[in-house]
């Protein structure tokens, strides 16, 4: 097979359009908010790969399915149920991550994100990847990492002091709070805004957070609409056909300088520390919490840590040994084994 020139349809997580030398990727989860899949992951990958091999292609378009979310990240549930019970898989997933982030990076040819809705977490960090962006009215931008138990050092931590400026990259990462469309247009994270919520078939600029919910819920006569999003986004397009590209590949390589200097000192640092990290007690709360629908239990870790128990283990460290069976790495607070049920010497 020459991968040069083989073009895959056969994904299942994603779609792959191409037309008028312009590539559209676009991650087909609606039902998880465009959250990616290990395997996802994957068909990205290829797909940005085959893309940028692609001679028929000048430009990559990158894009979420529907009007809800453009990308929200990594699938909690699937961190939850896998990745927290089997740390050392996250290091393999974080590999493949970033793969994706690279292959978009390293493209050679612009891609634009194509903001169709909330880009959160690791969604926010892909479009971060892209060279351009244009946003709906409606959608917003924001990190979750510290309200999940992670670290949103897959692209967020890196690149945000460099679009934002420092303040602001701490904002987002620490509070986690959303930022608007036209507050991304003023702090720099993407390049357009463009309406999306319409009433009774006219477009309204500016529209009030009370119309976009309606819009959503398509109540009141208000309803989203992507028509002006797709307009803006294929005039860019075709405006970056029309360079030559091989400058325009040079360019996107040394406009990549910074990015990549933040990108590959701190990577691989932060795959293995997240890899650790998760088999503490912070990701399985705050991606359970996430699972379950709640709140998570932020104040109990600190008030352990307060009163000098362990705020990494459920049941504390795993020290203790069963005098009766010699069962080893029990967890400091059990009052009985877990392998033959006797009492544990010194717990009352």
């Amino acid at each position: 097979m020459d991968i040069l020139s083989h073009q895959r349809t056969d994904f299942k997580e994603i779609f792959y359009e191409k037309d008028n030398w312009v590539a559209r990727i676009t991650i087909n989860r609606p039902h998880n908010y465009n959250a990616y899949s290990t395997n996802c992951l994957e068909e990205l990958a290829l797909a940005f790969r085959q893309a940028a091999f692609d001679d028929e292609v000048a430009v990559i378009v990158f894009t979420g399915a529907g009007d809800r979310a453009f990308c929200t990240g990594g699938d909690v549930k699937e961190y939850q149920e896998r990745y927290t019970r089997s740390p050392h898989d996250y290091w393999k997933y974080m590999r493949l991550f970033g793969t994706y982030i690279e292959s978009i990076l390293n493209a050679g040819k612009p891609v634009i994100a194509r903001i169709n809705g909330m880009a959160a977490g690791g969604g926010n960090e892909s479009q971060l990847a892209c060279d351009l962006g244009i946003i709906t009215e409606h959608a917003w931008l924001g990190q979750v990492g510290t309200g999940v138990g992670s670290v949103a050092a897959g692209g967020a931590t890196q690149w945000l002091p460099i679009v934002v400026g420092d303040r602001r990259a701490r904002y987002m990462l620490m509070t986690n709070r959303r930022i608007p469309a036209y507050q991304a247009l003023e702090w720099g994270l993407v390049n357009e805004v463009v309406p999306s919520v319409v009433k009774d078939g006219l477009f309204i600029d500016h529209a009030t957070p009370e119309q976009i919910a309606a819009a959503q819920k398509e109540q009141d006569g208000y309803r989203i609409d992507l028509s002006r999003l797709d307009d803006a986004v294929n005039a860019l397009a075709q405006e970056l056909v029309d360079k030559f590209p091989e400058c325009v590949r040079y360019t996107k390589e040394q406009t990549n300088f910074w990015k990549n200097l933040a990108w590959h000192q701190t990577i691989g640092h932060a795959r293995d520390w997240l890899s650790v990290h998760f088999a503490s007690w912070e990701p399985l709360e705050g991606m359970s919490a996430f699972v379950e629908k709640r709140s998570p239990n932020y104040r109990r870790l600190r008030q352990r840590a307060a009163d000098g128990k362990s705020s990494e283990f459920m049941w504390g460290p795993y020290t203790r040994t069963c005098p009766d069976c010699g069962a080893q790495g029990l967890p400091e607070e059990f009052e009985f084994c877990g392998a033959c049920s006797a009492k544990l010497n010194g717990v009352k």
